[in-house]
């Protein structure tokens, strides 16, 4: 008698499988139907008007999608496959097979719309007892752009180049005028080498005009900075009757510099430092995590490699949810989003910021983790009171959870799920994207806090 199970790839069934037998209670594909066939679909549905062929229904493709999301497989024509390939896949399609141009289509029509069921999945989150919000914290992380930063042209290389290229074509007219082209190589055309140049001069000075507008408008804030510094300066100079020390703030200068740049692939991107060094063409994604339970409940994408013009608006994101979710009592940020106004913002939308004004030593002497700091002064500084705090043991505790909950998420979506870079390209769309990877997060997160 053989000491193996027989493997029978021929025997027929006898009756039809079921679907629903095919993976387990548990699992996360049958969690995340069970979530999306609960949401308000209406906004999507509306959208259909209903002629030609029948069309998939959003809540197989959201399933789809957010599940692909939620294992690493975010290519349009992957998840196609993977309705092929997967049980779990089979399971949510129930058996269809949505082709890769009607799932393409989906992400890029609805991202508007991925807001709303965003917080419709927090929302149900906290009717399973699953999220009350009283903690965030708050940090961004860099995700690179579909495009390459060899596909960047800085605003010197460009005027080089375009001088470059006129200096050519000026050449070519003067060989075309000419009766004898014997200086012209065999097989060249010469108003076709002239046309071709005369296109990538003028797409280049399309380029030049997108970076003299984002010069302007750069000067213009550096400006207002600028004014306000000086405001300042001379207010406190008019109260202590004395010249204020130090160098005075340096006034902006407009117009393009050389090293501004623009990605002619995705020109809303950006060149950022990247952790472990050197730069990427990259968009600046935010999250704000709820502390207790892991939850992403606000996200943003920014522009900006620094992250210090990101508290205000993650604090709109959070009032404006306040109503369905609840309010937010503490904002937990690291010394990148440190400053007086933000620390104000904070404390002008009630709530109690511990954001590092500077970074902390690695390795700091063991003393210090058990003493307590000497009493504030009585004309402290906002800042200066929140630096107080957290040299307090209660204020680094606060602090430590930072490390415990943001940063583990920023890590689990870009080593697990294996998210390092956008599918589309330009602000609006990546935005809506970074959305759709936190709502997979939040329901694959969600299915192992749920009561087993």
């Amino acid at each position: 008698m053989s000491q193996f199970i027989v493997t029978d790839r021929k025997t027929d069934y006898l009756l039809p499988p079921s679907v629903d037998d095919w993976l387990s209670q548990d699992h996360l594909a049958r969690f995340i139907v069970e979530v999306v066939d609960q949401l308000d679909l209406s906004n999507l549905t509306r959208q259909y008007a209903g002629r030609g062929s029948k069309a998939y229904h959003p809540a197989t493709l959201l399933s789809i999608m957010v599940y692909g999301y939620s294992t690493g497989i975010f290519s349009s024509r992957k998840l196609e496959r993977a309705t092929y390939d997967s049980v779990a896949f089979r399971y949510i399609a129930a058996g269809s097979h949505p082709d890769h141009d009607s799932l393409a289509t989906f992400r890029r029509r609805f991202l508007d719309e991925l807001s709303d069921l965003f917080v419709q999945v927090l929302e149900m989150a906290k009717e399973m007892k699953l999220l009350k919000l009283g903690t965030v914290c708050l940090d961004g992380t860099k995700i690179e752009a579909n495009a390459s930063r060899h596909s960047a042209l800085s605003h010197g290389h460009l005027e080089k180049l375009e001088a470059q290229l006129k200096a050519e074509v000026q050449e070519l007219f003067a060989l075309a005028e000419q009766a004898d082209q014997a200086d012209v190589p065999d097989g060249v055309s010469l108003p076709e080498e002239i046309k071709r140049r005369e296109d990538r001069l003028a797409a280049m000075a399309a380029a030049k005009g997108k970076i003299a507008a984002r010069a302007e408008e750069r000067y213009q804030r550096e400006k207002a900075e600028y004014d306000e510094k000086m405001a300042r300066r001379k207010a406190k100079e008019e109260v202590t009757g004395k010249k204020t020390g130090g160098r005075p703030p340096k006034a902006p200068k407009p117009g393009a510099r050389d090293s501004d740049q623009i990605n002619l692939t995705d020109e809303e991107s950006r060149i950022m430092p990247v952790a472990g060094g050197g730069f990427e063409q990259a968009y600046n994604a935010q999250a704000g995590v709820d502390a207790a339970t892991m939850l992403v409940v606000a996200v943003g994408v920014t522009q900006a490699p620094n992250d210090k013009e990101q508290v205000e608006p993650m604090l709109a994101t959070l009032k404006a949810q306040a109503e369905v979710l609840g309010t937010v009592e503490t904002l937990i940020a690291d010394s990148g989003f440190c400053s007086e106004k933000n620390v104000n913002a904070c404390a002008a939308a009630g709530i109690d910021p511990v954001i590092a004004p500077a970074r902390d030593e690695h390795h700091p002497d063991w003393r210090e983790r058990h003493s307590e700091p000497a009493a504030l002064p009585e004309n402290a500084t906002p800042v200066q009171a929140l630096s107080h705090r957290l040299k307090t043991q209660a204020g680094r505790a606060l602090y430590a959870l930072r490390k415990q909950t943001v940063e583990p998420v920023f890590g689990i979506i870009k080593s697990v799920m294996g998210f390092r870079r956008f599918s589309l390209r330009g602000l609006k769309k990546v935005t809506g994207e970074w959305t759709l990877v936190c709502l997979a997060w939040n329901l694959k997160r969600m299915a192992k806090l749920r009561p087993q």
